[in-house]
Order: structure tokens, then C-alpha cells, then sequence
């Protein structure tokens, strides 16, 4: 009986550390994810001069997910909201989706910022701040990169390293 909660416990603990790893790993491919999708809404803005519902429409269907799921949300709640600004209706939308994502709170302040810009400007300044934001999110994609290399490898040690010491302090 001892040996299979020991084998249950290491299992739960190994579980976790993998679990935790995953996150370093789907950071950087998120941020990935979230640069192609502004520069696929920079072109339909500045290039194909779509309304930003149609935007979001498109990239609902071709962001791969959890980022699908934001667009989606968006185009939504403008397509139901009349009178509320559109910023309120990103920050909810950010807020409201960020916690399936991997990512961390600077992404999440570097998107808000986007948000406030967002629809405010003429296409030549709206290409700049999606440009800014890009730039923004290289630095933050660096950053995640190297914390995968870092870290993804000692949460996974740690999560089986848990385990068996807690086998062992309860034996």
C-alpha cells in the first residue's frame, strides 16, 4: 500500500513540474503567435483599409489558440456594444482572455497599451504603433527564450526531485 501512494505522490509531483515547464515552453510560441497576428492586422489596416470587426472576424479564424479566442471575444463585444469606447471593450476583452495564455503580465501591459492606440489614429500612425508594440514584443520574446532554456529543464528536475524527497521524508 505504501509503495503506491509513494508511485501516486511521485507521480503528482513529476505532473506538476511538467505542467509548469509547459508554460516556459508555450511562452515564447504565444509571443510568436501574437507578432504575426498584429502584422496580419497592420496589413488588413494600413493595406487592405478593413474595418477593424472585419479584422478581427479574420483573425478569430486564423490565429491558432488560445490567441483565436481574444479575437473572437473582440469581435463579439463590438459587434453588441454601441456606446461603450473601444478601449473598454479591448481591456475587458484582454482581461477576460488572458488568463488561458501563457504569457506574462508584460505582454499583457505591452497589448493594453496597443489597445489605447488602437483605432485612434490615421494608417500611418497606427502602422507605427504596431510597430512599437512589435518591437516591444521581440524584446519580451528574447526574454522568454532564454527563461525556456533557463528554466523549463529545472521544473521538470524539481517536480520528479519533489517527489521523491517527499517519499522519502514520509517513509
Amino acid at each position: 500500500m505504501k509503495w503506491i501512494g509513494a508511485i501516486l505522490l511521485i507521480s503528482a509531483t513529476t505532473f506538476a513540474g511538467f505542467e509548469y515547464a509547459r508554460r516556459y515552453t508555450n511562452r515564447p510560441r504565444q509571443i510568436r503567435q501574437l507578432k504575426n497576428a498584429l502584422q496580419v492586422l497592420e496589413a488588413e489596416i494600413v493595406y487592405g483599409q478593413s474595418p477593424l470587426i472585419e479584422v478581427f472576424q479574420r483573425l478569430s479564424k486564423q490565429v491558432p489558440k488560445p490567441l483565436n479566442e481574444f479575437f473572437f471575444l473582440l469581435n463579439k463585444e463590438v459587434t453588441k456594444s454601441n456606446e461603450t469606447s473601444f478601449y473598454s471593450i479591448w481591456s475587458f476583452c484582454l482581461n477576460k482572455f488572458w488568463y488561458k495564455t501563457a504569457m506574462k503580465k508584460t505582454e499583457k501591459e505591452i497589448m493594453d497599451q496597443f489597445g489605447q492606440t488602437l483605432g485612434q489614429h490615421d494608417f500611418v500612425q497606427q502602422q507605427k504603433h504596431i510597430h512599437l508594440a512589435l518591437s516591444h514584443l521581440d524584446r519580451e520574446l528574447e526574454n522568454a527564450e532564454e527563461e525556456n532554456k533557463t528554466y523549463t529543464r529545472l521544473a521538470r528536475s524539481l517536480g520528479i526531485l519533489t517527489g521523491l524527497f517527499l517519499v522519502l521524508l514520509f517513509i
